[in-house]
């Protein structure tokens, strides 16, 4: 899961009550005043049925649901969120295509080559590639971001395992060389990355060898610790997609020109406008039909626009799933290294569990998202069908079991107010951090502490109230000690080893777990042993118990994503790296 994409919290519809009973079977389920009718993801297609001939030209205009201003941090290697991510999708292509097992092919534009044996990769660029401003891309621009990753000064969060795997990567980190010994320029177009060792996930998009480029004409004159503030990544980007930013209001929209430069050709729209809305008022945007296309549409109120007169629904299981996490330690900059706290406050893995059982998440996913969400049962989801270990149930609701392990782990309520006080006698509090966003993340959030307070723990909002998408991930990333306990979301993409969430030296290992066997099963998953189907699987399978196991952090939902996409949009497939289909859309009238 090396995808480093926080998600927002798609939060509940309003309900009466937080109160949630076990769902039974059928289509239909009640909660407390509002009946669902589930859907089935599987009868959703994700390509654009449109027949009509298209015209010349026109304005796209794509809204992106969002309760909070987006950064703007418009580089592969600086953004951290789905917001910004969102906003790259028209300008921003990847070197790597796939197909649709999410294995690189040839068509992008580079090739990848494995050496298996001799632990190197490498990479070509076809002829002819170009920046939008009409520079060349080179073998400098595809060597640039280990260097600029790989750098003490660089201030974003993607130096991990892919890059400290990469020969002579720790020696140019720490100062003691002026240049990555493992990687060499070939020629103007070809270089080759030789690694400590080789995994099955390089074959895949994001699987271990770096997909992006970054221009580095534009690039190299900025101090590397001045680069994420630059005008180069936050006001006017270069790129090689089929459009660029042409011009951004910051927090509120993009516009995208076509680039006269992209090397299929230019692209078919005149422009293309994002702008950020509310998620308030989304559905009734989409009804007044002011935009084309949305993305992180909430699915929490799907039958309020699931027949909006002139769009169609395309629909896909997403690659995300949300989570409830145990802050354990903290996170060593300088070590770039995750530090456990024996003594921090959820250091009992009997507390963890005991927390994990008092959730219903298939009843959240079933009254409140119509089924478009699903209660999680291990961290990696059911869209990688073959490494999903279907045999591991999860924190299956169990009050019960929940108040048995914390009497057996010695939380017992020894002044009779009806809530524990830790296996010490002292007075336990828990502060659990939670994202804002609509109407209804407050009922959702006094649901988990409802669902703690019944197990006879004292939970209480961190803060005192939800905390805004920027902050909250502020909060998290630099270990602020007023959190014990936050729910978040991770998109992932499309390899799943999740050393890049959950290894010692990932910065996005939020819960700050780590420990030796962790160490030792994240390496079998990622090693050459793992390039035998059998080996892979086994290895997956041992690290989803452990991590069951262990709870540092517990899968609440796994999620479904529905696009609204209005009927004049034509010729455009929902990808998961979809950059590449805004070559092809096209529109099929002037107004909606």
């Amino acid at each position: 899961m090396k995808s480093k994409k926080l998600l927002g919290l798609i939060t509940l519809t309003a309900v009466a009550t937080v109160t949630l009973a076990a769902c039974g079977g059928g289509k239909k389920s009640d909660s407390g005043n509002k009946n669902v009718e589930t859907e089935d993801i599987s009868k959703f297609t994700m390509t654009v049925k449109n027949d009509k001939e298209a015209i010349k030209g026109g304005t796209l205009d794509v809204a992106v649901a969002s309760d909070t201003q987006f950064k703007g941090l418009f580089s592969e290697v600086y953004y951290q969120d789905a917001y910004d991510n969102y906003y790259m999708r028209p300008s921003h292509e990847g070197l790597f295509s796939y197909d649709d097992d999410f294995v690189i092919t040839d068509d992008g534009v580079a090739k990848l080559d494995l050496d298996v044996d001799n632990k190197k990769a490498t990479i070509t660029l076809k002829d002819n590639i170009k920046w939008s401003d009409g520079e060349a891309v080179t073998a400098d621009d595809l060597i640039y971001p280990y260097e600029v990753i790989g750098n003490k000064e660089y201030t974003g969060i993607r130096y991990d395992d892919d890059f400290t795997n990469v020969v002579g990567m720790d020696e140019y980190h720490d100062g003691k060389a002026d240049t990555i010994s493992g990687i060499k320029k070939v020629d103007d177009q070809t270089i080759e990355v030789t690694y400590k060792e080789m995994n099955p996930g390089m074959l895949q998009l994001s699987g271990g060898v770096y997909m992006s480029a970054m221009p580095k004409h534009v690039f190299k004159d900025i101090p590397i610790k001045d680069q994420e503030k630059s005008d180069a990544v936050r006001k006017n980007p270069v790129t090689f997609g089929p459009y660029y930013m042409s011009k951004i209001v910051t927090g509120e929209s993009v516009e995208y020109l076509p680039n006269e430069h992209y090397y299929k050709g230019k692209p078919k729209l005149d422009k293309i406008v994002f702008t950020n809305v509310p998620t308030a008022s989304i559905v009734e945007a989409v009804k007044a039909k002011k935009y084309d296309m949305v993305y992180a549409m909430p699915t929490d109120n799907y039958p309020t626009y699931k027949d909006s007169e002139g769009y169609q629904m395309l629909g896909r299981e997403e690659l995300a799933y949300t989570y409830v996490g145990f802050k354990l330690g903290t996170y060593d900059k300088d070590k770039g290294e995750v530090v456990m706290n024996p003594d921090a406050k959820m250091a009992d893995v009997k507390l963890r569990q005991a927390m994990g059982y008092a959730m219903d998440n298939d009843a959240i996913g079933q009254k409140f998202y119509n089924g478009l969400r699903t209660g999680a049962t291990t961290l990696i989801p059911p869209i990688f069908k073959t490494l999903h270990d279907t045999d591991i149930k999860g924190y299956q609701y169990d009050l019960d079991k929940a108040k048995k392990i914390l009497d057996d782990a010695g939380y017992k309520d020894t002044d009779g107010d009806g809530l524990r006080e830790n296996p010490k006698g002292e007075k336990l509090t828990i502060n659990f951090a939670s994202m804002a966003g609509g109407e209804t993340a407050q009922p959702l959030a006094d649901y988990y502490l409802q669902q703690w307070k019944e197990i006879g723990l004292d939970v209480k909002l961190a803060t005192g109230r939800l905390i805004d998408f920027q902050a909250f991930y502020d909060k998290i990333k630099n270990d602020d000690p007023e959190i014990d306990v936050f729910q978040a979301a991770w998109g992932v993409n499309s390899a799943p080893s999740p050393a890049g969430l959950y290894g010692r030296n990932a910065a996005f290992n939020y819960s700050r777990f780590a420990s030796e066997e962790n160490d030792k099963l994240l390496k079998a998953i990622d090693s050459k042993a793992s390039f035998d189907d059998t080996k892979r699987k086994e290895a997956y399978d041992a690290w989803q118990e452990y991590m069951f196991e262990q709870a540092p952090v517990i899968p609440t939902l796994y999620r479904n994503e529905i696009m609204p996409i209005n009927d004049r949009v034509k010729s455009f497939t929902w990808n998961y790296e979809d950059t590449r289909d805004y070559y092809d859309i096209e529109l099929t009238a002037e107004k909606r």
